[in-house]
């Protein structure tokens, strides 16, 4: 009869042990994953490790951005860490979790956590909006910069119409800073979509502070855009409007319609810029080279049926010559001063090089 007890009372204190350690194995720990925009992490690592043993078990977040660990022990303390897909970099844990028997629901929402710290810190609902709008604020600028950087690799490729494409991407998403539309205005040109240029400079010289290093390339860069319309008196307008911001570059604006001018057959208007340009620059060589050949056109003939060249023409093509002896047209100049018997004058090589 005592052989019978002992050997209930030891199946008994069995089974009890049995019980508890089935019991201990029946926690289960879930929730849902979401960054601070409140988008579903997928793919991320859940890591969930025991305090008292420093058993660790670990799983990825599915699709929906849910995670699901079974075979964990109640009644015990768990740090539940999410890491970023590679595994390493830490977005977020929780600390001390107990687990109690049967299904534990954790979830890390980012946004919630975050908040829920700073409030734990004394940081105000007020200033948690303002580094939610600062944040705002940065991902934005960010976004912006990444367009800009492409757009401008793709104008560097000689690709317009892809830097045209991207910089209407960024003036979707905004419509406040002049540098936005200065680009857009520039691949605008560089497509040859002269009036989606002439209104792109313009909504960018509206927003550029009266004091921005910009307005002057904002202004050189509407004047081609309404010099390429056609619109001359327009585009000298906007090259005198660069003076007082830029000399230097209200010399190269004035040459622009200079050539723009010539181009159209447009001569004493195209002579006018480039007195204007070397108004501006006097060692702008390239500008008085382009006059001389444009006063070729007003040559006469004397009774010995010798050109007689316009005033100007001589001295234009020798100042050329003084200030790019080695230039590129330096050849051409001599030969057309030859070619109106013109003395060319020399020493030229000792001359200070000016700009073409």
């Amino acid at each position: 009869m005592k052989k019978r007890f002992a050997l209930f009372l030891f199946l008994a204190v069995l089974s009890s042990i049995f019980t508890v350690s089935a019991f201990a194995q029946d926690a289960q720990v879930k929730g849902v994953c979401k960054d601070e925009n409140g988008k579903l992490i997928t793919g991320a690592v859940i890591e969930v490790v025991n305090g008292d043993n420093g058993r660790k078990v670990t799983a990825k977040t599915d699709k929906g951005g849910q995670y699901y660990i079974l075979g964990l022990l109640a009644g015990r303390n768990y740090k539940i860490t999410l890491y970023a897909a590679d595994g390493k970099t830490q977005l977020w844990f929780l600390n001390g979790v107990l687990l109690v028997s049967g299904e534990n629901h954790y979830d890390l929402d980012l946004a919630k956590e975050r908040a829920a710290a700073m409030k734990a810190n004394g940081v105000s609902a007020e200033d948690l909006k303002k580094v939610e709008e600062a944040k705002k604020s940065n991902e934005k600028i960010k976004g912006l910069n990444g367009l800009l950087a492409q757009a401008r690799e793709e104008k560097k490729a000689g690709d317009y119409t892809a830097a045209v494409a991207t910089m209407e991407q960024a003036v979707a998403q905004d419509q406040s800073h002049d540098i936005i539309y200065g680009e857009l205005a520039d691949d605008y040109s560089g497509a040859k979509k002269y009036p989606e240029a002439e209104a792109a400079y313009d909504k960018a010289i509206t927003l550029a502070p009266a004091t921005s290093k910009s307005l002057p390339v904002y202004h050189t860069g509407l004047a081609l855009a309404l010099g390429r319309q056609n619109k001359f008196e327009a585009a000298m307008a906007e090259c005198d409007k660069t003076v007082d911001l830029d000399k230097t570059l209200a010399s190269q604006c004035y040459f622009n319609q200079g050539a723009i001018l010539t181009n159209a057959g447009n001569i004493d208007a195209a002579n006018a810029a480039f007195d204007k340009c070397i108004a501006a620059d006097p060692t702008k060589a390239d500008a008085y080279y382009q006059k001389g050949v444009n006063l070729l056109g007003k040559a006469t003939l004397g009774k010995d049926n010798k050109m007689i060249p316009a005033p100007g023409t001589v001295e234009a093509l020798n100042k050329y010559l003084e200030l790019a002896p080695d230039g590129k047209n330096a050849a051409t100049a001599k030969d057309l001063l030859t070619t109106l018997g013109a003395t060319v004058q020399v020493n030229y090589g000792n001359a200070k090089k000016g700009k073409r």
